[in-house]
């Protein structure tokens, strides 16, 4: 089982310092950079930065969450075929619902009952588009007669991942998905939705690849702010926010050792806050869990 560690900017991460981090992971033993598309915060939009990484970088793979919605299907193939191929195919995707706020939903002309829906349903347009089809297609959302693709990816496939942890979410992504990217859920949580994943798939007459499960962690240093604890108590009822965020170089590794025994190979790694240069903040990281990564 190959175990990659990417590094992902923390929650109010913009503009300011993306540089300084993408040449610290370029020298660090990580495997790559991940951005989150959260349209509603100043956080730097996934394509220009991976765009801007693509440039500056040469090694590390540029992975991204990306919220489909608000963005018609046809461009965000387009932008997502010559992002992969500027970038020499070191692109990785994972289609996410966005956060659900009520405001968001407005602003990207979606509700909360059909964003599962329409995630699908673009996913599946960019892969024809990905894989070279030109077709008519016709919706309650979209339609169109004869369009076939402008750009390609290098990667064929280009593989895109899903997120969730929900019963709807972890059935599609063993019906449609390449992998799964969860979030604030435990290693036995993980472990068991891994398994409702590989069932789903299995009633679809599909495989997911046993290396394609992947967890995003928010990480600690050092004790956080309340509100974070307290935010993320109120998400996830019942459960206690420090087995959510680690703190503290121990509590990381142990976690991440969970989540290896569970099946889960793929890391990214988000400080929850961040009191120093990111060439000394990954150097903290390489000593914590950067022997993990084979």
């Amino acid at each position: 089982m190959k175990v990659r560690f990417a590094v992902a900017p923390g929650v109010t991460g913009g503009l300011e310092g993306l540089g300084e981090m993408l040449d610290a992971l370029e020298e660090s033993v990580f495997d790559g950079v991940w951005l989150s598309d959260v349209p509603m915060s100043p956080m730097t939009d996934p394509f220009l930065g991976l765009a801007f990484a693509a440039s500056r970088t040469t090694r590390i793979k540029l992975g991204a969450n990306v919220v489909p919605f608000g963005r018609n299907p046809f461009v965000l193939a387009k932008e997502l075929a010559q992002l992969d191929a500027l970038s020499g195919g070191r692109v990785l995707l994972a289609f996410v619902p966005g956060i659900g706020l009520s405001s968001e939903r407005e602003v990207l002309g979606v509700s909360r009952s059909d964003r599962g829906e329409l995630l699908e349903e673009a996913l599946q347009l960019a892969r024809r588009w990905w894989a070279g089809e030109t077709f008519s297609y016709s919706s309650p959302r979209w339609s169109f007669t004869n369009i076939g693709p402008v750009a390609r990816p290098l990667q064929d496939p280009l593989e895109v991942w899903l997120g969730g942890h929900g019963p709807r979410a972890l059935e599609r992504v063993g019906r449609v998905a390449d992998g799964w990217l969860g979030a604030a859920v435990t290693p036995a949580e993980a472990a068991s939705f891994r398994a409702r994943i590989e069932s789903s798939a299995t009633e679809a007459g599909r495989r997911i690849d046993p290396e394609h499960f992947g967890m995003s962690i928010g990480y600690a240093p050092t004790e956080p702010d309340p509100t974070l604890l307290a935010n993320l108590r109120s998400r996830r009822d019942g459960v206690d926010p420090r087995d959510l965020v680690p703190i503290g170089a121990g509590a990381l590794r142990s976690m991440i050792l969970g989540y290896l025994e569970a099946g889960i190979s793929k890391f990214v790694l988000r400080p929850a806050h961040q009191d120093r240069p990111w060439k000394a903040e990954l150097e903290w990281l390489a000593e914590v869990v950067g022997d993990l990564q084979t």
